[in-house]
């Protein structure tokens, strides 16, 4: 390929990945949007991937259908750090990023592994250890993958990412129960529900824990694990340098005020899904670039 027509498909790629992006809504495009050029096209990149991959798990396909798109995946990480070409367009958005930041394979991994948790079944009522696992995996690899693009490969910006990642998956847990259980999924972990006296089995309907009065007792079991997760981010940050982890402390603030919002109106409330204001996305987003926190 000649020069100019690869700089006209690298252009191609990145409009692609930002499109993902932005049709997606989500509020890491603002965050993500703060970066320089290079480091924004890699976190686009990325997320891109993961947008991909968790549409393979919630899309209404057989199982061995979804298997197939996700060995499809785990075929072109593969490719890209073999050097091969790999079939998808993403898959080929990610090449340069993996080259420039280093970029581990095992967390692309990871993640399939978590999105390949999700659909057999749906996951249902999992030990607390296998949902921290599901964190780990669905999480806290995006943040591990993140602090690599923002330069900082320390043990101390591996745990803020690890914790901040479970912090956040575990507020999606809180915020879209009802939405999870309408797809057959019910994240809140055994023993949360054993604390609240609800007892499932594999043929409980999922409408009988979503209508039981005790549940919020298994929501305030689950906010209480969420809320440490804040707390160990917040005292590994503060060892960090906060502006270089500008977009992940955006996150940090924005999703921490939506747990804040839950926690306010109380946790036996299910809808609707707490949204903070443009307006304090916007001052959360200059105050962090301005000050680090």
């Amino acid at each position: 390929m000649h020069q100019k027509e690869r700089s006209q498909s690298d252009k191609e790629l990145i409009r692609q990945v930002n499109d993902i992006v932005k049709r997606s809504g989500s509020s890491f495009y603002l965050a993500m949007k703060l970066l320089g050029k290079e480091k924004r096209n890699a976190m686009f990149a990325i997320y891109a991937f993961c947008r991909e991959i968790d549409d393979i798990a919630d899309e209404p396909a057989l199982l061995e259908e979804k298997k197939k798109n996700l060995k499809i995946w785990r075929d072109d990480i593969d490719n890209i750090y073999n050097g091969v070409e790999p079939r998808q367009e993403v898959a080929k958005a990610l090449i340069a990023p993996v080259k420039a930041f280093h970029l581990p394979k095992e967390e692309f991994i990871a993640l399939i592994d978590g999105m390949e948790m999700d659909i057999p079944d749906g996951m249902r009522a999992p030990t607390m250890t296998e949902l921290q696992l599901y964190c780990r995996r669905v999480a806290g690899a995006v943040g591990l993958l993140s602090i690599c693009v923002f330069g900082d490969y320390s043990e101390t910006a591996q745990r803020f990412a690890v914790t901040l990642g479970e912090a956040l998956q575990l507020t999606n847990i809180l915020r879209d129960m009802q939405e999870d259980m309408d797809l057959g999924r019910l994240y809140m972990p055994q023993e949360c529900l054993q604390k609240a006296g609800i007892e499932i089995t594999d043929n409980t309907p999922l409408s009988y824990v979503l209508n039981n009065p005790d549940l919020k007792i298994a929501r305030q079991a689950l906010a209480e694990q969420a809320a440490l997760r804040f707390t160990e981010a917040d005292a590994a940050l503060s060892s960090l340098n906060a502006k270089q982890m500008k977009p992940a402390v955006i996150m940090k603030c924005v999703y921490k005020k939506i747990f804040d919002m839950m926690e306010k109106r109380g946790w036996e409330i299910l809808t609707p899904r707490p949204k903070p204001s443009k307006f304090y996305m916007l001052t959360t987003a200059l105050r962090v670039c301005l000050f680090g926190k």
